[in-house]
């Protein structure tokens, strides 16, 4: 008996997915074991961001259309003046090409082919599933990592889950964890099937223990901030009833469970006491943040040049900054790694590429944001739905840009912040047809 042949929509489902396949492949990378030195190189993550824009370019020359429009192209352009003008005061031309090919990639060439390659909601509502399922992953493997103490070190005990990005770059989970929080209460608050609604927040529940469990502060506040700011943009009736099923959650892990409560505690109430009693981590923190103004104030207008922060740190930070941090547990041994960074991206890019850098890059990026919730608030009072597809790229994109108060790009995750611009500048930027379908 010979089976029946396939209808025409199964047999377009595949070939409907090829544009979008290069996304979901680098977000696959991003679920694998990094491996053990890649923290000073280039990782399977960014091979595959390479592979993305060759994709993206071969579309584009088969499709014989323009790639960007007039505004898209200025917005997600305007990083690279301040680059240009910093790579030519490097120190070394071989710091500056690294450094420049790094900026380009995260914050101009893959947010620009990710944008072309999503081509309407259904594209788009499938990055935020595949990035709730890698959050999904690395967050049970870091609450393994806690159960069984085989994670990243945490005031001398190994149980900071940390997934599979290693102790050397302890904010790759947290990072991941957090955009697919975000994306899953985005996706909750579609109005669409309820299975897929309960689905979606089930996830972010669960997807709140290990995100506890990664003692990121800045993870934390950048979640908060960006949670609350999804909830109070879809509705106030419906933020008071997510927020009371949040606080059950928390109640029941934390209080009925006793999931880290002394580590936690310990670690929540030193958000408030970063002025008056900060540990070690605070201090080196405020010493590099007072550095890089230090050199900016050196060359206000184009910084010391791109990699420049390491080598002109210690001739601008006080003797209260320590030599290193000690990283160790989850796979690897003992290390100490130089502080090359102020761990804040404005003031990186302050000290090294200086006001004209800075106002570039934060502007495109605060261009993103202001048309992305122009588009929010157009979706919201026209009632066409895409008001998930709108929750998640605003929020994916509030959460980077609160989250750069207290990091900079670097190490095996950096890739995943050209992957959420992207979806930001898609439904900030994109053409109404493609916010539409």
């Amino acid at each position: 008996m010979s089976a029946p042949p396939l209808t025409a929509g199964a047999a377009a489902a595949p070939r409907r997915l090829l544009p979008v396949l290069p996304l979901l492949a680098l977000v696959v990378t991003l679920a694998l074991p990094v491996p053990g030195g890649a923290d000073g190189g280039g990782t399977p993550a960014d091979a595959v961001s390479g592979l993305v824009v060759v994709c993206c370019a071969l579309r584009l020359v088969r499709g014989r259309r323009r790639p960007l429009t007039r505004t898209a192209a200025v917005v997600l352009g305007l990083p690279v003046a301040g680059v240009a003008v910093a790579t030519a005061g490097a120190a070394s031309a071989g710091a500056g090409a690294e450094g420049l090919v790094r900026y380009l990639q995260v914050f101009v060439l893959v947010p620009a082919a990710v944008m072309l390659l999503i081509r309407d909601r259904r594209d788009a509502r499938l990055l935020a599933w595949s990035l709730v399922g890698l959050a999904l992953w690395q967050g049970a493997i870091g609450v393994h990592q806690y159960l069984t103490g085989t994670g990243a070190s945490y005031q001398g005990e190994m149980v900071r889950a940390v997934g599979t990005f290693g102790a050397t770059d302890i904010m790759g989970m947290a990072a991941v964890v957090s955009f697919g929080l975000v994306c899953a209460l985005g996706l909750a608050l579609r109005s669409g099937p309820a299975r897929q609604r309960t689905a979606a927040a089930v996830c972010a529940l669960a997807l709140l223990l290990p995100l506890a469990l990664s003692f990121s502060r800045g993870a934390w506040i950048a979640t908060a901030v960006t949670c609350g700011a999804q909830l109070a943009l879809a509705g106030l009736r419906r933020a008071v009833r997510v927020l009371a099923a949040v606080a059950a959650a928390a109640v029941v892990l934390v209080g009925g469970f006793g999931v880290g409560t002394a580590m936690l505690q310990e670690r929540i109430s030193s958000i408030t006491q970063v002025a008056e009693a900060p540990d070690q981590s605070v201090t080196d923190r405020y010493t590099m943040w007072t550095a890089a103004v230090d050199m900016w104030r050196g060359r206000p207008l184009t910084g010391v040049g791109l990699k420049g922060f390491p080598e002109h740190r210690d001739g601008h930070a006080s003797l209260a900054l320590s030599s290193g941090s000690d990283t160790d547990g989850a796979g690897a041994g003992f290390r100490r790694q130089p502080l090359l960074s102020p761990h804040n991206m404005y003031l990186l890019v302050l000290s090294e590429q200086g006001l004209l850098g800075l106002l570039a890059l934060a502007g495109s990026w605060l261009a993103l944001l202001v048309c992305g919730l122009r588009r929010l608030v157009r979706a919201r009072a026209g009632r066409r739905g895409g008001l998930d597809c709108a929750l998640v790229a605003c929020g994916v994109l509030l959460w980077q840009l609160v989250d750069f108060v207290y990091a900079d790009i670097g190490g095996p995750s950096t890739v995943l912040t050209a992957l959420v611009l992207g979806l930001a500048a898609w439904w900030a930027l994109a053409s109404e047809e493609a916010g539409r379908r």
